[in-house]
């Protein structure tokens, strides 16, 4: 009987890693790969070490270091985190690897959670990396032994590509047996291939061109690459990822309909397989490629058949038959070849703006939760330095500071702080109060503020520290003082880190302490240089479940004005009655008590115990 367990994708990755023989896994949180580790953390027996790095880059290097001694490693991010660990990624594709070592880079079409949409397997192309885009959960599990398998026999690093799809959707997932840690660790020095000095460097680029040919022969076979031919009919279709999902199921509909007929090649595993293509345009008078965002297979396609001097017409992104953006479904995969193939009259492509329902949803804006630290430090810096000043983002909740009035630019990883002090040594004159959370600043905050101080920069940075990773999942960091594997360590002082890169103004106040707040703004704001304000408070969501009760508030009617004061402050807690011209609390309310700092009438109280 298979033994068979209904799983999130990213647990069904999880589960392929330890299936595959994993002894080190590191990561950075970023929605949508956030749950492997959270996955992998809360196994009960571990014989293989976990941890939460501080960004991409270190995670990267830390599972290079792993995969030197012969261990089976991997290190987790989403697409925008590839881009941090990019200088270790190229040079380890040179070096090579001992033990596997698969980098899990989630991409996220239509930006369900990201400032852009990237395509991990252009990096995969540009290192000379293979690369696996499962189009299924169940595959995506299944890939992970095969990856390490072609990581070890090659010594090549394997980029491991799921989409959001793939990380968050639910099936029933086919177990495999686990069979533990593979190896024990033993590092044999060789400074031939682990010290990248030019000579050495210059001698392994020949030699990474030539893997790539072999590895491609050998991915040509794999059953992540397939092909289907029909005698009957002239007319193809390449589909690659979780888009040959969608594709399969769309020829299945039209098939069943029509009477056409599609030889199809599914793609999942990069160098593309040059042989299959050429067997299918030369079978075929007409192909259509489907692929979410980047041309790559396209890309590829087109250029064997130029080498080839093959006619076959070739449609895709480059003839507008498919979207280069945002993510793909049946339905438009659908379209996309009776478009191509002239299956319907009017047929068009249909992209997210005109595949709409009949149904009208209301209007949802995110927003921070009820009792959040950072709303009310936004309210303190917005109350101190006004809406004139310039208030740089980052990444993180607070990036909901936009809906507050505090949140002016947002660029990456803590890039605030940067972005900030370049404001500043441009000349601009209006005051500058840049905002980034606690793991943000562990990322990569610190070499910013280390900078702007440097510098002599003249700008406010607040650090909003809510004591966890919260937009991702509540991961710890290295202020928390635990690590992934629930082990005690020692907690890094922000403040004290703040004082040893020579910042010499510093304030550590509550965030519900609000006259605090406020004075410690105010005296940041008339400080000369780089002022840095921490703002501490627990995450309302963590202190919750660690048991925490505040008494909550109320209004009391007969002295509201019906202001808003309360309600702009924009927590989900305060409502206002439009007949009644009266704010009312709801049972949201976690007794922050921040509105009852705010209200001009003293109108908002604590409800009696």
């Amino acid at each position: 009987m298979e033994n068979k367990e209904y799983m999130l994708g990213n647990s069904a990755i999880a589960r392929g890693l330890l299936e595959g023989g994993v002894g080190f896994v590191s990561g950075y949180p970023g929605t949508p790969s956030s749950e492997i580790i959270d996955t992998l953390r809360t196994v009960e027996e571990k014989d293989f070490y976990v941890e939460w790095s501080v960004n991409e880059k270190v995670a990267v290097e830390a599972a290079i270091g792993a995969a030197f001694t012969g261990i089976r490693s991997a290190a987790t991010m989403k697409h925008v985190g590839l881009n941090v660990a990019a200088d270790p990624l190229m040079t380890v594709s040179y070096s090579g690897i001992e033990g596997g070592l698969i980098i899990i880079s989630a991409d996220d079409p239509s930006f369900h959670s990201s400032q852009n949409e990237q395509d991990s397997r252009r990096y995969a192309e540009f290192a000379l990396l293979p690369c696996f885009d499962p189009s299924t959960p169940q595959e995506a599990k299944d890939m992970i032994p095969y990856a390490f398998e072609i990581s070890e026999k090659y010594k090549k690093v394997v980029i491991f590509r799921p989409t959001t799809r793939i990380c968050h959707g639910k099936s029933d997932i086919k177990l495999g047996e686990i069979p533990g840690k593979s190896g024990e660790a033993n590092f044999e020095k060789d400074t031939s291939r682990w010290v990248m000095l030019p000579q050495n460097a210059k001698r392994r680029h020949p030699v990474i061109i030539d893997l790539q040919k072999e590895i491609q022969k050998e991915l040509e076979e794999s059953p992540w690459n397939t092909l289907e031919l029909k005698n009957t009919s002239k007319l193809g279709i390449i589909a690659s990822g979780i888009a040959s999902a969608y594709t399969k199921e769309a020829i299945k509909e039209i098939e069943n309909k029509t009477k056409n007929e599609f030889s199809f090649l599914k793609i999942c595993a990069y160098p593309a397989p040059e042989e299959k293509i050429k067997k299918i345009l030369k079978h075929c008078d007409t192909v259509l490629i489907i692929e979410e965002l980047e041309p790559i297979v396209e890309d590829r396609v087109r250029i064997i058949a130029q080498q080839n001097k093959i006619k076959t017409e070739i449609l895709g992104k480059y003839t507008n038959h498919v979207s280069r953006v945002n993510e793909l479904n049946t339905d438009i995969c659908k379209n996309s070849i009776e478009n191509a193939f002239g299956l319907k009259e009017s047929a068009s492509l249909v992209d997210e703006a005109n595949n709409e329902t009949e149904i009208e949803l209301p209007v949802r804006p995110p927003t921070l939760c009820p009792g959040c630290s950072h709303r009310a430090a936004f309210q303190a810096m917005k109350d101190i330095f006004g809406r004139s000043a310039i208030y740089p983002g980052d990444i993180g909740c607070y990036t909901l500071g936009i809906q507050n009035g505090t949140v002016d630019t947002t660029v990456c990883m803590g890039a605030s702080i940067s972005i900030a002090a370049g404001m500043s040594k441009a000349g601009e004159k209006k005051h500058i109060c840049c905002a980034i959370g606690d793991s943000t600043f562990f990322h990569s905050g610190m070499n910013s503020l280390m900078n702007a101080i440097y510098n002599k920069a003249d700008i406010t940075v607040s650090i909003l520290d809510n004591r966890i990773t919260a937009m991702t999942g509540h991961q710890p960091n290295p202020g928390v003082g635990i690590t992934a594997m629930g082990e005690e360590t020692y907690s890094v002082s922000i403040e004290e880190l703040c004082k040893a890169m020579g910042a010499e103004f510093i304030r550590v106040v509550s965030a519900y302490d609000y006259d605090s707040c406020k004075t410690a703004f105010k005296e940041a704001k008339s400080f000369r240089g780089v002022s840095v304000v921490i703002v501490k408070q627990a995450c309302a969501i963590v202190e919750r479940k660690a048991g925490v009760r505040r008494t909550p508030y109320y209004v009391k009617t007969d002295k509201c004005k019906g202001c808003k004061r309360c309600v702009n402050f924009g927590c989900p807690a305060i409502e206002y009655d439009n007949e009644t011209a009266i704010a009312t609390i709801n049972s949201q309310c976690n007794g922050c008590g921040v509105c009852a700092y705010i209200c001009s009438f003293d109108a908002i109280l604590e409800v009696e115990k």
